[in-house]
């Protein structure tokens, strides 16, 4: 698997049946059962073609019982699981899938690619506690990771907004992640074009992420 994938796998609890929603290749999947973190596995996705891919990798697994396939939008024919995962889709595209579920599992793996912050909020509202949140570098790119189980919580401005893990920890990751995007906007900043509100507002932005990582 890729760094990304590994590190996505190394947060996913030991279950006795773990759901793969939207799994595209199955290499999670195949990992949990290979490496026994699970007693079976049901890898879903919305597309049938799709879907293929992920059957071919877990054959053998499907024909000894242990894995299941379905085509499913979200967790609509999934069934129940005790650990489920959803990597590598828009925030907005996870919000949905969650909001429209029946039946949620007790852990959930989120792996938002944007709008992080609203799926933060949205675990929040489901009954969800956070337990990890943070920022992780793989093949040059930064990616956000939330491990959350069933519970009550509650989130400050600044947890919604950059992850509850990355603020008490301050990873290597998440300071090199801060900095980049410090940059990024100090460079919009010189830009002589650029209004003085507009300018103002780069301003405290850049005050906000210089604060997160003193």
């Amino acid at each position: 698997m890729t760094d990304r994938l590994e590190k996505i796998f190394s947060v996913i609890p030991n279950c006795e049946t773990f759901a793969d929603i939207g799994c595209d290749h199955g290499y999670i999947s195949y990992a949990m059962l290979k490496r026994k973190k699970c007693n079976h596995v049901i890898i879903s996705d919305v597309s049938k073609e799709c879907l293929k891919k992920a059957e071919t990798l877990l054959g053998d697994y499907i024909s000894s019982g242990q894995a299941t396939a379905v085509v499913s939008d979200g967790f609509d024919n999934v069934g129940a699981s005790n650990a489920s995962l959803i990597a590598g889709m828009g925030g907005k595209e996870i919000i949905e899938i969650l909001k429209r579920a029946q039946n949620l599992p007790d852990v959930l793996v989120l792996q938002p690619m944007k709008n992080t912050p609203e799926v933060r909020k949205t675990l929040v509202e489901l009954g969800y506690k956070i337990v990890s949140d943070y920022i992780f570098k793989a093949e040059q790119k930064y990616y956000d990771l939330i491990y959350c189980e069933r519970g009550k919580d509650t989130l400050t401005d600044l947890e919604i907004e950059f992850g509850r893990t990355n603020l008490n920890e301050k990873s290597q990751d998440f300071i090199d992640y801060v900095n980049k995007n410090v940059l990024k906007l100090k460079k919009y900043s010189s830009n002589p074009k650029m209004s003085l509100e507009d300018k103002d507002k780069l301003k405290n932005q850049i005050e906000k992420l210089e604060k997160c990582i003193r």
